[in-house]
């Protein structure tokens, strides 16, 4: 059976339509998007999931996309290529090391780390050429004025603020493109050799003065802590003799007290004993006064014979019957 010219035409045209209607659908991925123009002229922004673009008539406007390339050898290279992708994900460009002249006339090598969003894809798209190579332009520009407004020891002991500096610049800069700048961080800041060895001598310079300094100190604190020692050993050492010398008065005391109340304690005894045997008191005296001569006539050792008077015998006896009275009333 022969197929009829008018057949064909239809059966063209109507694969023809098919493959318009097909050729239409575009997925757009989670976090992407596309720009879309219809006859030259913007008309709308792709949103994720299933859209349809009219062929011919609708398009999506092509980007400029950073990419790095890595080789074998370690080694990196940024190339720009073209998409009709727009990624609105936080992206983060690590530029190339750069050289940069610090107020005090340093030059210094510095690369840097950027951390940005696309947050109107309309604004990157119509507000500026080459978003990347602008980007990349503007930070390094921006990094040589910061950089330039510092010394050289501040550019090593303030990246925070380095950072901040140039994290407010980019953004203001950068948000009439639709970019927003998160974070800028510097990666390497790296000072030419020979200010390298100067500060290596200088930091070794530091560190000896420190440990002198320190070194100083600490026999200061043990001085101190040893006339502290010693003055606190003598005061204890003062307390403790002072304390012996009140408890040894103390003890001085008591005994004189003791011995003063056994002496009054004897002689009233012997008061007592002396009335009771109606002696004279001076005679008592007498006696006791001669038995201690004889005591010590005696214990010389140069005397071999004593000779005692007769009426010697009588003041004896007397003196013995007195000892009697008073040993009974010692017992009493």
């Amino acid at each position: 059976m022969a197929i009829s010219t008018g057949t064909i035409v239809v059966i063209v045209i109507a694969a023809i339509a098919v493959i318009y209607v097909v050729k239409g659908f575009k997925i757009v991925p989670q976090s992407e998007t596309r720009v879309v123009e219809r006859l030259g002229r913007y008309d709308r922004t792709l949103q994720s999931g299933i859209n349809y673009l009219f062929p011919i008539i609708d398009r999506a406007r092509e980007v400029y996309q950073r990419d790095e390339v890595r080789y074998a050898d370690g080694t990196k290279l940024a190339v720009l290529r073209t998409t009709s992708r727009i990624d609105l994900r936080e992206q983060v460009y690590d530029f190339d090391k750069q050289s940069v002249i610090t107020k005090d006339n340093v030059t210094t090598t510095i690369n840097a780390l950027l951390y940005f969003q696309i947050v109107d894809p309309v604004k990157s798209v119509y507000e500026i050429d080459n978003l990347p190579n602008a980007i990349e332009k503007l930070t390094q520009t921006t990094l040589r004025n910061v950089i330039g407004e510092l010394e050289l020891d501040e550019t090593l002991t303030s990246r925070d603020t380095i950072n901040s500096k140039l994290r407010a610049v980019l953004d203001e800069a950068t948000n009439k493109w639709g970019v927003k700048v998160n974070r800028v961080e510097l990666q390497d800041i790296t000072p030419p050799e020979s200010v390298r060895r100067t500060m290596e001598l200088q930091m070794q310079a530091e560190r000896e003065r420190r440990a002198k300094v320190l070194e100083a100190e600490g026999q200061k604190e043990a001085m101190i802590l040893k006339s502290e020692g010693e003055k606190a050993s003598q005061i204890n050492q003062a307390e403790a003799e002072k304390q012996t010398q009140i408890l040894k008065a103390q003890g001085e005391a008591d005994a004189k007290i003791l011995q003063a109340a056994a002496e009054a304690e004897a002689i009233t005894r012997v008061s007592e004993a002396i009335a009771k045997s109606k002696t004279d008191p001076a005679t008592y005296m007498l006696l006791t006064k001669y038995v201690e001569t004889l005591k010590e006539i005696g214990a010389s050792g140069q005397a071999k014979t004593v000779f005692l008077p007769f009426e010697a015998s009588n003041l004896v006896g007397a003196l013995g019957s007195l000892t009697e009275l008073i040993d009974k009333s010692k017992k009493k």
